[in-house]
């Protein structure tokens, strides 16, 4: 009945390109808005406190400024500007009801939002990658990933990211919009798209081809590093050095699949002719927005010898010996 009110008020009141707020009405059918609300705020302060903790580690810890650990770092701070562009909208809308959200806000809250989506890709590409090439080439490791490479490679990640960031977020600000509602649960480019006054088939090229990249092109190159890995590490001799090989990338592969699983199942079920109702769609875009980001850190605090030594340090006061 909300909606259909201010649907009419759209129609009476709002012209083409002067809508200048939008309504979230995602969850407006729900219940027990006010538990989701508490779920979805206890999540992301735990994505905040347990990438804010490894970052913290790792940055005041000299010993731990190495590849890997700049890697998981910039890690943690794309799943913190993640998680902040769609929690805090899902949050304000369910716990203090403020539905409004306007029209800048939105644009740049789907801005960062995919912006980080993107990122987390390139991101976990760019930690199998430097996995591969310390299992592969042990030797050479140290020469041939450095601090100001690694540093680099991060860098032209955020600049490619920014710029398709760009392109995708000028189309969306360029479509007519003339109804101020989004039927999703936070600002992304599909509900903005179908907010606009326009026929959206033909404006999901874009992320369609962004899609196949990552999902057809990253995530197979990725898993095909993580293959080539395995295959080495059953031919260490070194008992040693396979069990820490295997701890490390198991690590890496439970943080990768718990960020596509969702992803695929998603894509799967579109395949396979699955029609899903809104609230099953908004279900599976709240998990695969939220529930990755806080498995990444609970992982490399638990898996990561070093980071799970200071934790142990700081919250029991066990004695470790000093890492310089």
């Amino acid at each position: 009945m909300f909606e259909v009110e201010w649907l009419k008020m759209a129609d009476a009141n709002y012209t083409v390109k002067n809508v200048d707020s939008f309504i979230i009405t995602g969850f407006d059918h729900l219940q027990n808005q006010k538990l989701l609300g508490f779920l979805i705020l206890l999540t992301y302060m735990l994505i905040l406190l347990g990438n804010s903790i490894n970052l913290c580690i790792i940055m005041t810890v000299r010993h731990l400024h190495k590849p890997m650990y700049i890697l998981i770092c910039n890690l943690a701070i794309v799943d913190i500007m993640y998680s902040s562009t769609c929690s805090t909208t899902m949050i304000s809308v369910l716990l203090p009801e403020i539905k409004t959200v306007s029209y800048y806000s939105c644009i740049s809250r789907m801005f960062f939002y995919h912006l980080g989506d993107i990122k987390v890709c390139m991101a976990l590409t760019l930690m199998a990658l430097d996995r591969l090439i310390a299992i592969r080439f042990p030797l050479r490791y140290q020469s041939i990933i450095t601090n100001a490479r690694i540093i680099q490679l991060i860098l032209m990640t955020w600049i490619v990211s920014f710029t398709v960031m760009g392109v995708v977020t000028y189309v969306a600000d360029s479509l007519p919009y003339c109804q101020p509602v989004i039927k999703y649960v936070f600002c992304d480019y599909p509900s903005m798209v179908r907010a606009a006054c326009v026929n959206p088939e033909p404006y999901f090229f874009l992320p369609t081809i962004i899609n196949i990249w990552l999902f057809c092109v990253e995530f197979p190159f990725i898993l095909c590093t993580y293959a080539v890995m395995a295959y080495s590490v059953t031919r260490l001799s070194n008992n040693s050095s396979k069990k820490q090989m295997i701890n490390t990338c198991s690590s890496h592969l439970i943080v990768l699949f718990s960020y596509y699983a969702p992803k695929i199942v998603s894509n799967l079920l579109t395949r396979i002719g699955v029609v899903l109702n809104l609230t099953e769609r908004n279900a599976i875009l709240i998990v695969a927005s939220l529930v990755p980001l806080l498995i990444h850190p609970t992982v490399y605090s638990i898996r990561t010898k070093e980071i799970r030594k200071r934790l142990a340090n700081v919250f029991w006061g066990k004695k470790i010996a000093p890492i310089h």
